[in-house]
Parts: structure tokens; sequence; C-alpha cells
């Protein structure tokens, strides 16, 4: 197995808990009923949908270049993909901060310390969801205000996030706590840096670039659960509220740090949603239908999106070990640089 073996138990923990969310989904729906709502499903879909996601990988490649650029961080072009795609091997783990794995691939090529180079993931994650924030607001916010709350509220932690990450003070104050804990004071250095590392990524100059590059990437990964749903019923879900729909649930899915790659909470609002417009207050369907059609739209598109992710990152991961070796179970921190 390419990854390391903390890592990898890590993933497999995943896999089992998403393999229990859709087993349960689909007792919930009614297995049969599901297999027989997206039978019929053109053969093209899916793979379509797949390549949309591809596309999110290629457009959002270009934020871990800029990011790993101000950080001085030099990688060759296509060492620097495989470090990346290696990365969503670890869409399944809370919050997806796995994804701090390109991180020990960095370490391993470059000697650029873990601490350094790990901020870049929640940078990444960061820019993610006021981009995915932003598509919520296209798709239909304006539409649907009873979910107000959930995006202005979202909005004002990531106001406050910034705030205080630009914050020296904040910084400093940080660094001192973990300094004077017993257990973890020998951490108050790579703190320190860490801290360094977040304020270069998260400048307000560095903000919107990266930003646009998540609504325009997650915008891809929308429109392919558009073109799944709207096979499974069409007209069913216009293409804004699809998007609506799709990105709302992976801000909700983002919330919830604990659930891994958003696990059941995603899938739950996702379909809830679908529910919602083609149930028996909105397209008419009864709701039993509407809920295995809900069914087949959230376990395609997951497959399509986060499980697609999961496959090419592991790909990823063995390409980047046979070329470059086995990753260290726990690399070491090594000597900042000069």
């Amino acid at each position: 197995m390419p990854l390391p073996k903390s890592l990898g138990r890590r993933l497999l923990i995943g896999v089992l808990f998403g393999v229990a969310v859709y087993a349960g989904i689909l007792i919930w729906a009614d297995l049969g009923a599901v297999l027989d709502a997206v039978r019929g499903m053109p053969l093209w879909v899916l793979p379509a949908a797949c390549a949309l996601s591809l596309g999110n990988y290629v457009v959002r490649f270009w934020k871990w270049q800029r990011y790993c650029e101000l950080l001085g961080i030099r990688l060759e072009r296509r060492t620097s993909f495989l470090i990346y795609l290696s990365g969503l091997t670890m869409s399944v783990t809370p919050g997806k901060m796995g994804e701090v794995f390109k991180s020990w691939l960095v370490r391993k090529v470059t000697g650029v310390r873990i601490s350094e180079s790990a901020p870049i993931v929640v940078a990444e994650r960061f820019t993610d969801l006021l981009g995915y924030l932003i598509l919520v607001a296209i798709g239909g916010l304006s539409t649907e205000p009873e979910f107000g709350w959930v995006f202005w509220s979202m909005l004002a932690v990531c106001l406050v996030a910034l705030v205080l990450v630009g914050s020296e003070s904040f910084a400093r104050l940080c660094v001192t706590a973990v300094g004077k804990a017993p257990v973890v004071s020998r951490l108050a250095p790579r703190v320190e840096i860490a801290f360094a590392s977040t304020r270069k990524l998260l400048a307000l100059r560095e903000m919107l670039g990266p930003t646009l590059v998540s609504v325009l990437g997650w915008g891809l990964e929308c429109t392919g659960f558009w073109l799944i749903a709207n096979h499974l019923v069409p007209g069913g879900l216009p293409y804004l509220y699809a998007v609506f729909a799709f990105a709302f649930s992976a801000v909700i899915g983002a919330v919830a740090l604990i659930a891994p790659g958003g696990l059941g909470v995603t899938e739950y609002s996702l379909g809830k949603l679908i529910v919602t417009r083609i149930g028996p207050d909105g397209l008419g369907l009864t709701l039993e239908v509407a809920r295995q059609k809900a069914a087949g739209m959230t376990i395609l598109a997951r497959l399509c999106t986060l499980w697609f992710a999961v496959f090419v990152g592991f790909v990823a991961t063995a390409l980047f070990t046979r070329q470059y070796g086995e990753v260290e179970d726990e690399p070491d921190e090594g000597a900042p640089r000069a």
C-alpha cells in the first residue's frame, strides 16, 4: 500500500464509515427502488461528472502552486501535481485535514518542514469555504431565505478567523500558551512557524485569486451533480438550485469537522434539499419516490466527487512512491530553512 500505515488506517476508517452511511441510505430509501430509479441513466453521465470533478482538481491546482510560490517551496511541475493529487486520498478525513499528507510528500522531496507547508492546506480549505459560500449566494440564497442564517454565520466566522490569523498579537498569544502547556510546550516553535506561513497565504491581497479559483473549480462539481440530477428527474432541479443544494450541503459537511469528508452530514443535507424540491410540496412526486430519486442522486454525486477524488489521490500516491520511494510513517520535521 503506498500510504504510510497511520494514514492508511485513517483512510480505512473513512471508507468503512462511508459504506455504513450509504448502506443506511439504501435501506432507508429501498435498494431495489433506487436501482430502478438509476437504471435508465445514460452511460455517459457518470464519466462526464467524473471529468468535471477532474477539471475541478486541475483548476484548483493553481492555488497549490501559488501557495507553494508564496512560501518559497520549489517543486518541479509534474512532482508538484502528483503531490497535490495525492492529498485527495485523504479527502475522507475530518475537515479533510488529512490532506496535510501533502506536506509529508513535500518534506520528502524538498526537506521543507511540515510546519511550514501544512498551512497551505488550511488556506486551501479556507478559500474553498469562501468559494462555496459564493456559490450558495449565486445558486439561490435569495430564493431560499430560510437558509440565510447559515450563510451569514459562516461568513462572519470566516471574517473573524481572517482577522485573528492576520494578527501578530494573537499569534504570540497562542505561541506563549502552547509554550507554557506541559505536554505540548515543545510544539511552540512549530506553531510560530505555522502562523507565519498562514499570514503570508491568507493576506488580503492574496484572497481574491484563490477564492475565485475555488468558485470555478467547485462550480464544475456542482455542474456534475446537476447532470446526474437532471437525468434522474428531468427538469426536476433547475441548474441554479442544483448549485445551491450541492454547495450548501458541502458547507454543512465542512462545518461538521468530526465527520470524515462530511460523510453522513453532507448526504443528509443534500438529500433533504432534493426531496424538498421534487417531493409533494415541490415537483409533486410522492414522498416515497422523491426519497428514492434523492438517494440515487446523492450517492451517485458523491461517488463522482468525494470517492472519485480518493481514487485519483490513491493512484497519484502510488505514482509518487514509485518515483521517490515509500513515505515515512511519521516524517521528522528536520531543520528550518536558512
